[in-house]
């Protein structure tokens, strides 16, 4: 089975490697890993509610939950159902990672709470860097599910089902804080906004679970599925943690002391930015994966090195830091997991939108519009803003948004059309690699006649 198991880490990376069902203490696992043969969707389990893991392995669920009918609405309930509402709105789908926000178990009249648990739960993400700093860079959605009735199916116990309009479920293939949805319902939502890059369900509940679903969806193009408690404070760094491995495409950096088949990985290095076989100093000889940030202070606490243990073995794989969000509850993402959550958001994001239309020639008299979004980081860093004539740059024009036509003349009136470009560009020092560093600028550019 671990041949296997070391193929399949090479195949699809570490990350996703594991289909175990794992752990109701925060390192240590109630039954063996067993690979699934059924058809179904593979998620990570959220760690124990009194622990500080932040995951406990993954299992594979049935993609249609519980399989249960739609629910059957009134004319004013269907009237409400799949309402969309924009609750952060910052600037057009195209050139912002949107974010939607689907709630299960809340019936017609308990649609406004769920509006603010949506609001609740995008006040906690935005309270964790990176996302504080590039809050601007997102939009938040939420999609009205109308459930016959009020809750989730599992809570308070196995035994209680309720008829909800997304199926969620505690008791998830047998594990209680596994918080699993029917996908084609959630999808049926989620088609309903006008783009969607990462899904979040919120389940109208205060009991403890959560579950990831993040294999990217091949019809709607979201990078994944968090579920959280909408009513649980610890849910809410379950469905955080999940968009560590959504976005950042980060691997799981906690471990199972005393597990067997996990005491120590000798495969293949991984695929995942974030855990190695090499050492600090193999790091720095090979300049390999989070090499640039060896021997810094990371927020997480400690410096930034080769800590053994991670991707599930206690032995053989090496993380960046002993404790970030990747292996326990309440903690932030250290150095390398910030710059790979960066790179992240500039995926699904633009530094710079055109306001001016780009398809005409301008002329004197008229001006040229942009949006950049405001950063929010601790120093005040601002992106940079730099306007090129026919590649020629105009560096009295740097930093603004907004210019006149007339104010590229400097004497130049010689009627013919030139090409106008602005490029925006993040400067971020959350960001050593060359290659990410690339993917942080935008460019616009229009005709101008002068």
């Amino acid at each position: 089975m671990r041949s296997a198991l070391r193929r399949a880490m090479t195949a699809a990376g570490l990350a996703t490697a594991v289909t175990a069902v794992l752990a109701t203490a925060p390192a240590v696992a109630d039954s063996a890993p067993a690979g699934r043969s059924a058809a179904g969707v593979e998620v990570e389990i959220p760690g124990p509610e009194h622990g500080t893991a932040a995951g406990s392995g993954h299992t594979t669920v049935p993609p249609g939950g519980k399989d249960r009918p739609a629910p059957r609405l009134s004319a004013r309930e269907k009237a409400a159902d799949g309402d969309v509402a924009k609750l952060v709105d910052s600037g057009s789908t195209g050139d912002r990672l949107d974010i939607v926000v689907v709630g299960d178990g809340y019936t017609a009249a308990e649609l406004p709470r769920f509006h603010a648990d949506a609001q609740k739960m995008w006040a906690e993400l935005a309270a964790v860097e990176p996302y504080t700093t590039y809050r601007n860079l997102f939009n938040v959605w939420a999609i009205d599910a109308v459930s016959n009735q009020s809750g989730v199916s599992g809570d308070p116990d196995s035994g209680t089902v309720r008829d909800t309009a997304l199926g969620s479920y505690f008791w998830c293939d047998g594990i209680e804080r596994l918080l699993c949805i029917d996908q084609e319902k959630v999808d049926g939502y989620v088609a309903k906004a006008p783009e969607a890059d990462l899904v979040v369900v919120l389940a109208n509940s205060a009991k403890y679970g959560g579950a990831g679903y993040n294999q990217p969806s091949p019809t709607l193009g979201y990078e994944g599925i968090s579920t959280a408690s909408a009513g649980n404070e610890r849910s809410g760094q379950v469905a955080i943690h999940e968009t560590g491995h959504s976005l950042g495409k980060l691997a799981d950096e906690y471990f199972y002391p005393g597990y067997p088949g996990y005491e120590k990985y000798t495969g293949p290095e991984p695929d995942d930015s974030n855990i190695s076989i090499l050492t600090a100093a193999d790091l720095a000889r090979q300049k390999a994966k989070w090499h640039r940030w060896l021997g810094e202070q990371s927020p997480d606490g400690g410096v930034v090195g080769a800590y053994e243990g991670g991707g599930y073995f206690v032995e053989g794989l090496y993380r960046p830091t002993d404790n970030s969000l990747m292996r326990v509850t309440g903690k932030p993402f250290n150095l390398p997991g910030v710059e790979a959550m960066i790179a992240g958001f500039y995926r699904h994001s633009e530094a710079v939108t055109a306001l001016t239309p780009t398809d005409r020639t301008l002329r004197l008299g008229q001006s040229v519009k942009t949006s950049v979004p405001r950063l929010h980081g601790a120093d005040g860093r601002q992106l940079k803003i730099r306007w090129k004539l026919d590649g020629k740059e105009l560096k009295y024009l740097s930093d603004r948004t907004r210019i006149r036509v007339s104010e590229l003349t400097l004497g130049l009136l010689d009627r013919r059309t030139h090409r106008l470009t602005v490029t925006v560009e993040d400067r971020t020092p959350s960001v050593r690699d060359p290659k990410i560093a690339a993917t942080l600028k935008s460019s616009v550019s229009w005709k101008v006649r002068l």
